[in-house]
């Protein structure tokens, strides 16, 4: 009945992969499934069409409790690092419901989060709280909207049942959209499996559903290492760009699509520190904020690990070759994030001064616990809240500097300008804001603020009226943000 209506085209791949790598199961029933939130944008792009359907359809649909034609749900193995610590590990609330094929032949995994017990859940019990799946929802939107690869979120559902947690919290199943959800932790896995064709075969399927053009390469699984170490690059400069602290750099947590996966206790770094962390158990800052390239690069050097017999069948030959890729890592990144702030300071040419100018604004920041994105946008002119701090004489002297190198080479300031604003968001989830939309759901059942402020948050690189209320820091009394992973 529903693929009639809606136009899924499932097309389940990754299941006929070795059984090894995943467990086929079926999501375990809710008691009383309601619709919170649904991603028409999201479901158009899929090629979906729900109009037919209505929220109590919906609501049976995505929380599993009626599937789809075609679907064919399972729970992926992986193992991973977390924090350092080897250990197995696999969807422990997470099913695939299967991989649909828009109409111009895009493949996502449509993947259900919170939908019970699996083979890897470790005597948890499989499901989500609506909060965490509220955040979850919020910010891989805001970041799909600030540029940024990410899985998105395409529904969210109220089970009607309680989970606990320190407290009986509400039930909530969210459906997550993903390229993929294959990640170095999965390379981890069949690198220790019983049947040592699971590498290969799992290697020969990541390339052919991603990379296909490096097949016929002369050495493909080095060619992979290359454009993961990229894309990663690439990643880590964006979330660098608008101050995003992930939190759970985990290797489980690293996709080798590149996109942003897993947010739990993620969050936006208001005043510059490059040590900020938000998660509760990262005691020691192994994630904070100026981490993040490093453990990018850790994690990076776990994924080299496990194609070493398929870079070369001598090891030390293969160690070798790999290690010369890897090393490229802070060269590139470097490069990579200095072309980043430069286009956040608008400036065009290159110059061996840059380098200097932006740690001299940066220690500004810091010292004087200026608000990240909003000394961005009083750069622009775009910062709508009065701030004294911008009055602060070693700024003023910095901004002397600055203006004199952008206008170097007769650039114009309209040109600097423009790449600003499509480098700068204007707005950001702030994490007060975030936290008082999630109350009002989860305390109150009031969903007005939270459509309004997913409707903001599709615009962040936008000057709309409303700027100065989601430009607003926190009040000065809060207490240190502090997030948790949900489980």
């Amino acid at each position: 009945m529903f693929e009639k209506k809606i136009g899924w085209e499932f097309d389940n791949t990754y299941s006929k992969l070795s059984k090894n790598m995943f467990s086929k199961l079926s999501p375990v029933p809710v008691k009383e499934p309601n619709l919170v939130l649904f991603n028409h944008a999201l479901s158009k792009e899929l090629g979906l069409n729900f109009s037919e359907i209505d929220d109590k359809e919906l609501a049976l649909i995505f929380s599993g409790n009626k599937l789809p034609e075609g679907s064919e749900t399972f729970a992926q193995a992986y193992a991973g690092h977390q924090f350092g610590h080897f250990t197995i590990l696999g969807d422990g609330r997470a099913l695939t419901m299967g991989e649909h094929v828009s109409k111009n032949k895009k493949r996502y995994d449509i993947q259900f989060k919170g939908s019970g017990i699996t083979p890897y859940s470790r005597n948890a019990d499989g499901r989500a709280a609506l909060g965490p799946m509220l955040r979850e929802y919020i910010i891989s939107e805001a970041m799909h909207s600030l540029k940024i690869a990410s899985t998105r979120s395409l529904a969210l559902v109220s089970t009607g049942e309680e989970v606990i947690r320190e407290t009986n919290l509400d039930g909530a199943i969210l459906t997550r959209v993903a390229s993929s959800h294959i990640r170095v932790g999965t390379f981890q896995y069949a690198l220790i499996s019983e049947d040592k064709e699971d590498l290969k075969k799992l290697f020969n399927y990541t390339v052919e559903r991603h990379y296909p053009h490096i097949k016929k390469r002369e050495n493909s699984a080095l060619e992979l290492l290359k454009i993961v170490l990229e894309k990663q690059i690439d990643l880590v400069c964006d979330w660098m760009r608008v101050g995003f602290v992930h939190g759970v750099m985990n290797t489980d947590n690293m996709t080798v699509s590149g996109e942003t996966i897993d947010y739990g206790p993620c969050a936006f770094m208001d005043k510059y520190d490059p040590k900020t962390v938000f998660s509760s158990i990262d005691h020691y800052g192994r994630y904070a904020y100026c981490n993040q390239p490093l453990v990018a690069k850790w994690n990076l050097e776990r994924f080299a690990e496990t194609l070493l017999p398929l870079i070369n069948e001598n090891n030390k030959k293969a160690v070798k070759i790999a290690t010369d890729v890897l090393n490229e890592f802070p060269k590139k990144y470097k490069i990579s994030w200095l072309k980043m702030m430069r286009n956040k300071l608008g400036i065009v040419n290159e110059s061996n001064q840059d380098e200097e100018l932006i740690i001299e604004l940066l220690k500004w920041m810091h010292q004087n616990q200026a608000d990240y994105t909003n000394t961005f946008c009083y750069l622009m002119g775009e910062l709508k809240q009065q701030s004294k701090i911008y009055n602060n004489k070693e700024f003023t002297s910095w901004k002397k500097k600055w203006e004199n190198r952008v206008k170097e080479k007769n650039n114009s300031v309209e040109k600097s300008l423009s790449i600003m604003l499509k480098t700068n968001p204007r707005i950001i989830p702030r994490n007060y804001l975030v936290e008082e939309t999630i109350n009002d759901v989860v305390e109150k059942k009031d969903f007005v603020k939270i459509k309004d402020f997913l409707k903001v948050l599709q615009n962040p690189y936008s000057n709309l009226y409303y700027l100065a209320k989601y430009q607003s820091l926190p009040p000065a009394n809060t207490k240190k943000y502090v997030t948790f992973c949900g489980t």
